[in-house]
């Protein structure tokens, strides 16, 4: 197929790749999804038909920038295509379909020398972004699998263009995945090797040195640094595919790789590809007859060698241990005195707090006892009728004791969240008091600093206006004294007030003086109710103390008394609640105690 196909190809392009043109005159991610089922579309009518057909088609897809597209698709972000990785899978799979068997252009040096080494590097930065997301999560089969198929369209682009090899050795992104030291990706670019010097005879021949040399380091870096059967069985086949398809590898591998005989006899055999790895052996010693004696030797040599510097070193590590022995002996000492000493004061410890929980509970123990023996006495000494008395009493003192501590964890949990509202508080009026001394400071020194300033002269014009508002307000507000007897007559109004005020002086002074025995008056009964004995203690004479000289003071203390006693009587649950309802709302009818047997202050 010459030029003329490809202008063919050019003029009557079908509607299908003109659609798949207009989609793909900009690349955008939006169209990604489109484009790919078009392609599988058109590639899979083609197929069927006429081979020549099908050269035109993957002809026409190059020329109209389709396959450039697919290309760029490769770096797309797999979050914003719809399938992600498996989708851009799918279309690294048709461009190395369309690369394949595409025939001659007249671009052709363009085509092999720069379209398919970038398409050889997208899909190698495609491979290495599936094999770090397998690595980041752990499990990932689908990733390997996705890893496994873009290696498997890389192998594919190769054997048809082996020239992009070198490119393929020189990628970054291979470098990345070659130095991985997963054992699944090891094994899938050692697959890919292996099948394409199985499949192309010609490709080791064709390669260079410099790119034989590479494959055979990776492959051999592979083979040394893994212990997994199926990394060794690729391995071992791949070097014996190069030896057998190029004669220069022996030599390398004699040059480079002393030794390696030995190696894969002792790290591969018994793995279960005897036959394959003793095939490998006997190609590499079968050249090299006397090579066995001179290996042999030299190994005698490295073994006798290898036993004296073991035995120096040993005998050095000896004496430095020797000498190292009576401050480790005293380390050991003192590390396993210090070990005890702590144990023992743990286990004193811990006997310690164990005695002290045990007498507490004890302690406890006998508390709750006696105060059941105090109750079951107190029950046994009361009166049948006081016995619902008393537990009244009782049920009285848990529910304040109750309402107390209930009142004390809410104030203290109010406190804990408003603590920050009254340090940010403190804090402000700190600062603005440091802020107002600080100004004032200023304002001194700006005073005593700044030089004396006398008042600025008046114009002419200003002492007019000056005169006219004196004329003014004077108009609107005149004088009430306007002669002398009528300032002598204001002057004597003066002095009578003052007299007058002189002599309500004295009265004032009374009254604040008997203003101030009311209050001493009040703090000494104060003190006599603090110090007032109890009840059972109490005399006459004490109650005479603290009769009220005041009826309305003792209406009050009389209507305070009655509401206290109602009180006691509710129910104990009543005490939970809030005291809601004051002392004036009761009314007398609601009392049930006569009031002349309650000791009252005051006269009745």
């Amino acid at each position: 197929m010459g030029s003329s196909g490809e202008d063919e190809a050019h003029v009557n392009l079908n509607p299908a790749l003109k659609a798949l043109r207009a989609l793909t005159a900009e690349t955008s991610e939006q169209s990604f999804i489109e484009v790919l089922t078009k392609v599988k579309e058109l590639l899979s009518r083609k197929s069927v038909g006429d081979q020549r057909d099908l050269e035109k088609c993957k002809q026409g897809l190059y020329c109209g920038g389709v396959l450039a597209y697919c290309c760029a698709a490769l770096r797309f972000n797999p979050a914003k295509i719809e399938g992600g990785y498996a989708s851009i899978t799918q279309m690294a799979d048709i461009i190395s379909t369309c690369c394949v068997g595409i025939g001659s252009m007249r671009d052709t040096e363009v085509f092999l020398n720069r379209f398919l080494p970038s398409v050889t590097e997208n899909l190698l930065f495609l491979a290495h972004r599936l094999m770090n997301r397998a690595l980041g999560d752990k499990g990932q089969i689908e990733m390997l699998r996705l890893f496994r198929k873009v290696f498997d369209s890389l192998s594919w682009l190769l054997r048809a263009y082996s020239h992009l090899i070198p490119s393929v050795l020189l990628s970054k992104h291979y470098e990345s995945v070659q130095m991985n030291e997963d054992d699944e990706a090891s094994a899938v670019t050692l697959l890919m090797w292996y099948n394409l010097f199985r499949t192309n005879s010609t490709v080791v021949s064709e390669m260079g040195r410099k790119a034989l040399s590479s494959v055979m380091d990776d492959v051999i870096y592979k083979m040394s640094s893994s212990t997994n059967p199926v990394i060794g069985s690729a391995a071992t086949k791949i070097l014996l595919l190069m030896i057998e398809q190029h004669s220069q590898t022996l030599q390398l591998l004699h040059k480079h790789y002393k030794g390696l005989d030995d190696l894969v006899r002792k790290d591969w055999q018994g793995k279960g590809f005897d036959a394959a790895l003793e095939q490998l052996i006997d190609r590499l010693q079968a050249e090299v007859p006397e090579r066995n004696y001179q290996a042999k030797h030299s190994s005698e040599q490295r073994v006798r060698a290898a036993c004296v510097i073991q035995a120096v070193w040993r005998a050095y590590q000896t004496r430095c241990r020797i000498k190292k022995l009576p401050r480790a002996v005293s380390v050991l000492q003192r590390s396993f005195r210090e070990r005890r000493r702590r144990l023992q004061e743990e286990t004193e410890k811990r006997r310690a707090e164990e005695e002290l929980r045990h007498q507490v509970l004890l302690r406890r123990q006998r508390a709750i006892r006696q105060f059941r023996q105090r109750q079951l006495h107190l029950m046994e000494i009361l009166p049948a009728d006081q016995v619902a008395r008393y537990l009244g009493e009782l049920e009285n003192r848990a529910a304040l004791l109750i309402q107390r501590m209930w009142r004390g964890y809410r104030e203290r949990q109010r406190f804990q969240k408003s603590r920050y509202q009254l340090q940010q508080h403190k804090a402000a009026v700190i600062l603005q008091r440091a802020i107002l001394r600080f100004l004032k400071r200023r304002r001194s020194q700006r005073n005593i600093l700044a030089p004396w300033k006398g008042p600025g002269g008046l114009t002419d014009s200003r002492r007019t206006e000056l005169r006219r508002q004196i004329e003014e307000h004077v108009s609107l507000y005149p004088s009430s004294v306007a002669s002398v007897e009528g300032t002598v007559e204001l002057h004597e109004k003066a002095q009578s007030m003052l007299q007058q005020h002189l002599m309500t002086r004295a009265s004032d002074r009374v009254q604040e003086q008997h203003r101030q025995a009311l209050l001493a008056q009040i703090n000494t009964d104060m003190e006599l109710l603090l110090n007032a004995p109890s009840l059972k203690e109490a005399t006459e004479e004490d109650a005479g103390l603290f009769l009220s000289r005041s009826t309305p003071v003792a209406v009050r203390a009389r209507q305070s008394h009655n509401a206290l006693l109602q009180s006691m009587r509710l129910p104990w649950w009543r005490m939970l609640e809030e005291e809601s309802t004051s002392l004036e709302t009761l009314s007398h009818k609601d009392y049930d105690i006569e009031f002349e047997s309650l000791y009252l202050g005051g006269q009745l």
